[in-house]
This record gives structure tokens, sequence and C-alpha cells, in this order.
């Protein structure tokens, strides 16, 4: 549970002004009871809304932004006693007994659904520090909302992480010295100014050293597992099932499946290259996708499935000692 912080800003919160959410009566009622259950900092400390600027961390770059699309899956962890007291990444006091997480690159303060995927539990928690920065976790929950979902003495779960953009834009809102550009609307998001226009080219990577260019696949040579992507995920699940107030239970697939993800590529023959210098690592497979939002098929390059945390963070540090600084664990 010991983490890297970045430097936290001081500042002072002054409202949550959930009020200023456009919507039927309805919607807002059920924007603030969601914003309402997430217990707040002791005191009324409130820290500053922050995106900040990309950093890099153990040879791997951040680059923080607000994204309202965001969905992950992979393995959760969490923190505590440690660091019981002291600021966050955004100048808040970090309550292990409040419910909160730490995210490398949301913005601060965001809302995000956790999902225990071995259990079901899922939990509405609010983002305001900098992390995990371990390779293999992509969130770090507090200790409170670890018991919440039931992974407190376990230490880590396989979860999934997706943003819940309305709630984001009202606590968001409601910080101190945001301008209106800070924050898209719910209807529409923030548009970045356009590009300058440049000749663009293509061409496929070079093999790695040693390892000769790939055949394009053939009926000898296809793919080892061929898949669809998944339907898109409800942003705020129907309630199965509250526990202890703040909990729900939602289903999940049983015996979800842990892998390493080396990486995902539009050419097979880049996806295969990979595949080669990967073979001596562990069990490694080629998955063909759909890519999301109609962008053609995906060629994943990943290792497993994969038992046990322990064993992916294992096999993860093989393949990033490989040379494959960005792999990744993920849960399907």
């Amino acid at each position: 549970m010991s983490r890297t912080r970045t430097p936290p800003a001081r500042a002072i919160f002054v409202c949550l002004a959930l009020s200023l959410v456009g919507g039927g009566c309805a919607e807002s009622e059920f924007l603030a009871s969601s914003v309402k259950n997430l217990r707040t900092p002791s005191g009324g400390d409130y820290g500053t809304y922050k995106i900040g600027n990309p950093y890099q961390i153990d040879g791997v770059t951040y680059t923080p932004r607000v994204d309202y699309s965001y969905e992950e899956t992979g393995v959760a962890s969490w923190y505590g006693q440690q660091f019981h007291g002291n600021r966050t990444a955004n100048g808040e006091p970090f309550d292990m007994n409040a419910i909160s997480a730490a995210h490398r690159t949301l913005p601060l303060p965001s809302v995000v659904r956790v999902t225990n995927l071995e259990n079901g539990r899922a939990l509405n928690v609010r983002i305001n520090d900098r992390g995990p920065f371990a390779r293999g976790r992509i969130i770090d929950m507090s200790r409170r909302a670890a018991q919440l979902l039931g992974f407190e003495q376990k230490g880590t779960a396989m979860v999934r992480v997706e943003i819940l953009a309305e709630e984001s834009i009202a606590m968001a809102r409601g910080m101190d010295g945001m301008g209106s550009t800070m924050v898209a609307s719910a209807d529409s998001h923030p548009v970045p100014n356009a590009a300058p226009r440049v000749a663009v080219t293509s061409a496929e990577l070079p093999p790695p050293p040693g390892i000769r260019a790939a055949p394009a696949p053939t009926a000898d040579h296809q793919v080892t597992a061929v898949a669809t992507a998944p339907a898109p995920v409800e942003r705020t699940p129907a309630r199965l099932e509250q526990v202890d107030g703040h909990v729900d239970r939602v289903p999940v697939a049983p015996n979800p499946g842990m892998f390493v993800q080396a990486g995902a590529f539009s050419q097979f023959a880049n996806a295969h290259r990979m595949e080669a210098l990967l073979r001596g690592v562990g069990p490694v497979q080629i998955s063909q996708v759909d890519g999301s939002g109609g962008s053609g098929r995906m060629f994943r390059v990943r290792l497993g499935p994969i038992r046990s945390v322990s064993e992916a963070d294992a096999l993860l540090a093989r393949v990033v000692a490989s040379g494959v600084n960005e792999a990744r664990i993920v849960v399907d």
C-alpha cells in the first residue's frame, strides 16, 4: 500500500453547487443523491479543482485530462493509516475513513463508479488524489472504500472503473475559482482547438532485433483467438441491492479472466512482431476485436489468462523487462 505522491496544491473549497446542474427534477434529485452519498473531507477543508500537467513515474508518462468516456478494467489497491491526514494532490486532507480514491489522470475531483468484478459490489467514489504508481494497479481506494467493496483484507481486487460524467461535472462546477471553460456541460464536451494540417504518412514498424518480418495471416497462420468488442456498459447500473447505504450489488460474470496486455495494433504484422518478442516470456496470444467507435479491427497481444494478482504482477514485470513499457493488467 506504499505510494508515491505528486506535490499537492493548497486552497479552500467554497461550495458544492449542485443546483447548477441542468435537467428535470428527477434527474437533479438523482445527481444530488449520488454526490451527497460521497463522504466529504472532515471539517469542510476542500482542495481545488485540478487537472495538472503530464508527469513521469518509473519511465511511464501520465497525461491528466478531462475524459467523460473513461472506462478501464484492472486491479485496485487501497491505502490508509500511513497517509491519513496528509494532503492529497488537490490540497485537501486525506481521510482513510471517507469514500475516496486516487487516479493517475482523471481531473480532481471526479466521480467514478468502481465495481468489484469478483463479488459484484459497486460504489460511487470521489477521486481526489494522484496514484497508484505501481504498474499493475489502476486505482487506489481509501480504506473505507476498500471495506465497502469487500477487499480490505485481501488487499486488491479485479475492478471496472468508469467515470460518472454528470456527477463529475456537478462536483467540479462547485469548486472555487473555476471558470466556465474548465468543465463542459453534460451535453457538450470540450472541443480542442483545431490542429494545423500536415501531411500524414504511415509505415509498418521494423521488427525487433533478431526477429524476422511477420507474414500476413493466412489459412495456416491465423490469430489464436477471435473476439468482439463488449457491448457498451450502462454508466449508472440499476440498483439491485444496497449494502450499507452506499454500495450496490450488481450482476458480474463468474470467474473473470486476468491478462497482461502488451498492446493493440491495427496491423496484424505489428501484433505478430510483438507476439514473437514475448514468446519466451509466457503464454502469448493475438486476439482480434472490433475497435471502439467503428474504428475497424484491432489485434490485441495478451498473455494469460492468469489466476492471481501476484502471478499477474510477476508476468507484467517480465513483459516490461522485455522492453514493452506500456504493458498493463486488464480484466475480461
